[in-house]
């Protein structure tokens, strides 16, 4: 599709990123796609360099990681697209229909930001009360790039940012169950400790974010509570 443009950010994604791309790659959905490494110590950039030269896709490599928010800013840096879709590089099960999902409710106007989350995931979809937390998003590029300096320092707490941004604006989003789609755990992905580790990193990184943004929080709940009472 005419200015859509596919952002992947990997840290270690050899076992992965290979499919996620092919899945990528094979459709007509994306005009560009752009893969940042992050600072990868395994051989996640030579597969990203190969898909480089046989679809012609744009690769950033970044020397050091500095987390997840920095990596999606630069991705965004470098993307040319009107709208921006981001996908996870260790995801199962990838295909067109789902890309479509996040993109056309944006192409159509009924939503300013789509979150898509994966229903095969360690918490059922139905309960799952991080939804909104979910990597798989699209939305305007013109909407992100006033806190492209805030992501940068935001780690996994990016998600939180851009909600709350968007949120504080009285944005419209919407919410998509992304069917089939594996979104594999850290423990399936590492052992137990340092699943545990991360976890609790990741934890204290979304803390971080909504304490440092005490003033988007309040505006966001605000637009909630007003949308709230034009319901009744």
């Amino acid at each position: 599709m005419k200015n859509v443009t596919a952002i992947i950010c990997a840290y270690n994604e050899i076992q992965r990123i290979e499919e996620v791309l092919s899945a990528v790659a094979v459709n007509g959905v994306f005009e560009e796609i752009v893969v940042v490494d992050d600072g990868s110590t395994d051989e996640t950039w030579g597969i990203i360099q190969t898909f480089t030269r046989i679809c012609g896709l744009t690769a950033v490599r970044l020397q050091e990681n500095k987390g997840k928010g920095n990596a999606m800013a630069i991705g965004v840096e470098h993307a040319h697209g009107e709208i921006l879709v981001f996908w996870d590089a260790d995801l199962v099960g990838s295909r067109e229909a789902h890309f479509l999902q996040l993109i056309e409710p944006i192409l159509n106007g009924d939503a300013d930001m789509v979150l898509g989350q994966a229903d095969d995931t360690l918490v059922p979809y139905g309960v799952n009360v991080f939804r909104s937390l979910a990597g798989q998003r699209s939305l305007r590029k013109k909407d992100i790039l006033p806190i492209l300096e805030d992501m940068k320092t935001s780690k996994f707490g990016v998600e939180v940012l851009i909600n709350l941004t968007f949120d504080s604006l009285g944005k419209r989003v919407k919410l998509v169950k992304l069917e089939d789609l594996n979104h594999p755990t850290k423990f399936e992905k590492t052992g137990r400790i340092q699943a545990i580790k991360e976890f609790a990193n990741e934890g204290h990184h979304i803390a971080y974010t909504y304490i440092s943004n005490l003033s988007l929080v309040v505006k966001a709940t605000s637009k909630q509570f007003a949308k709230l009472m034009l319901r009744e």
